[in-house]
């Protein structure tokens, strides 16, 4: 697998990138034959021009009106059509359709925020602070590749409830996590450092398989199993070596483990690192 780039604020990130940078017209494709405001603004041809700021406006303003549809089924429709445009007036009825009551709207909200990209970070990451919302901004936050949703990330490992929802939306971004997962695993919390090695085995990256060998030493017998399960996923020779003295660990649970670990990996032909 190749390394993905570190995160940058910069177009250039693979954590900034956004499909909402797309032609307008695609998002708006199928309503040309609807007779929508926007489709009869369109000229049919090969000279067909992109619609312009007051026709994406209008567009725009028709997708938020049915927002306040009851079927829930055209609030989907409306939401999906608002990420795919991908423009910054988006970002906030987007935000408010995590709110909505039904999941499957919810759910495309997620999606729609993540298309959008980074002009929808700062308003996501309000919304951590709202309970209610709370795990559906964490799992938009997976979404958009950009380097400022990692601290707040990191920061709900600490938090019991959502600590789940943390470790998917960072294993969602990948290799980009990696250094700042790394990095929690000095914190002073033990349940922190058990929660980045869990999202570093399921990452699988290269750089993180000599931090997650040092965590083998740590003093917490759960801390010592998840860190020899994390390098099991990962699955390089160097990991399996690493791993053979905790055979006379101290904890019957991880010597049992590691041995169920070693006799599965003789069975198997040495895997290539994660990443080169």
């Amino acid at each position: 697998m190749e390394q993905e780039p570190k995160l940058s604020p910069q177009s250039s990130s693979p954590l900034s990138r956004q499909t909402g940078d797309e032609p307008i017209a695609d998002a708006v494709a199928d309503q040309t034959q609807a007779g929508s405001p926007a489709a009869d603004a369109l000229v049919v041809g090969q000279d067909t021009p992109a619609l312009d700021e007051e026709q994406v406006k209008d567009e725009i303003d028709i997708q938020i009106d049915l927002l306040s549809d009851p079927d829930w089924v055209v609030r989907r429709e409306a939401i999906i059509t608002l990420g795919e445009m991908g423009n910054e007036r988006c970002v906030e009825p987007l935000a408010r359709a995590l709110r909505d009551g039904d999941w499957q709207v919810r759910e495309v909200a997620i999606e729609g925020l993540g298309q959008v990209g980074s002009p929808a970070v700062e308003a996501v990451i309000k919304l951590l602070r709202d309970w209610e919302v709370r795990k559906y901004a964490i799992a938009a936050l997976g979404k958009i590749r950009d380097e400022r949703v990692l601290d707040p990330l990191i920061l709900q490992l600490r938090n019991d409830e959502f600590k789940d929802d943390a470790i998917d939306a960072l294993v969602a971004l990948g290799e980009p996590s990696v250094e700042k997962l790394v990095g929690a695993l000095r914190d002073r919390d033990e349940n922190v450092r058990k929660r980045a090695v869990r999202a570093l085995g399921k990452i699988k990256g290269n750089d993180a398989i000599d931090p997650l060998i040092a965590m083998l030493g740590d003093k917490d017998w759960e801390t010592r199993l998840l860190a020899a399960a994390a390098l099991e996923s990962i699955g390089d020779e160097r990991g399996r070596e690493a791993i053979k003295p905790l055979l006379k660990d101290p904890d019957m649970v991880v010597k049992m483990r590691v041995e169920r670990i070693l006799a599965k990996w003789k069975k198997q032909p040495i895997s290539q690192p994660a990443n080169v």
